[in-house]
């Protein structure tokens, strides 16, 4: 991967994320260029990787690479897609799209057609490279072009494909909106250890590094999660207390909803992104 040139069209933090991956992992920031629109964050970008190449124009910065990475918000996506079309026409880059909600159809219609092109979802624990990032290849990806993009995006955490573009809007659901179902039990946990008399800080403390030992033992064990929660449940014992209160109001049923909910929302997104053009 070395020998590659990879543009990103946008400057914000996921750019950084990925680049600061990528350039850890020993990709040389030479053959990176960004585009950015803003001064100042042109500055910023400038003292990080001084080696690469930064400027205003999108067109200037995708002339030269062989992979692009479109990294706008998705309301401004197509405008950027069509000015980059005539150059992404003779280049035949391999495209990756980071923007939520759009889909890869429209993406290549609005680049000219026939392009190889990659929509990955990644989130918000990227920031730290500890992201997952799920992934769908449209028909023109090649295999070399498919392993380029997973290394990619593998600069800010793991890398999960999807067989169907569909999938993507599951994928949201799951893990582009989950950090915040997590924030939001931490939240509930640090407040009701406060009601329960607990210090705050103690309370956020206990939260947070329960939930990230958790986390890191799910993720190393290969047991179940039914296994793993029936070694902390013991009968008649506290964790059964709270899990038999929780299975009484349905909380599966509950979160099953919230999320189809999710899921549902960004179907209905991405199509209302196709009918807009």
């Amino acid at each position: 991967m070395t020998d590659d040139k990879i543009a990103f069209i946008g400057g914000g933090n996921m750019t950084q994320a990925i680049v600061a991956g990528l350039v850890s992992s020993g990709f040389r920031p030479a053959n990176i260029s960004i585009a950015e629109p803003s001064a100042k964050q042109r500055e910023v970008l400038t003292r990080t990787w001084p080696d690469a190449e930064i400027a205003p124009e999108n067109i200037k910065i995708a002339a030269r690479a062989n992979c692009i990475v479109l990294a706008v918000k998705p309301q401004v996506l197509a405008a950027v897609c069509r000015d980059l079309a005539n150059t992404a026409q003779q280049t035949k880059p391999l495209v990756i799209s980071i923007a939520a909600g759009i889909r890869s159809t429209d993406i290549d219609a609005w680049l000219g057609g026939g392009l190889a092109i990659v929509r990955a979802m990644p989130n918000q624990p990227a920031l730290l490279q500890l992201g997952v990032t799920g992934s769908f290849a449209n028909e023109r990806v090649s295999a070399p072009q498919k392993q380029h993009a997973s290394k990619i995006l593998a600069a800010v955490g793991k890398v999960v494909d999807v067989p169907h573009e569909a999938d993507i809007d599951a994928v949201t659901a799951i893990s582009g909106s989950g950090p915040a179902y997590f924030y939001l039990l931490i939240d509930m946990l640090t407040d009701t250890a406060q009601q329960l008399g607990l210090d705050e800080q103690v309370a956020r403390i206990l939260a947070i590094e329960t939930a990230t030992g958790a986390a890191a033992l799910a993720a190393q064990s290969g047991d179940s999660m039914a296994e793993l929660i029936a070694r902390v449940r013991s009968p008649g014992g506290t964790t059964a207390a709270a899990l038999d209160s929780l299975d009484q109001q349905n909380v599966r049923d509950i979160f099953a909803r919230a999320l189809t909910a999710a899921r549902d929302r960004a179907t209905e997104l991405a199509n209302n992104a196709h009918a807009q053009e």
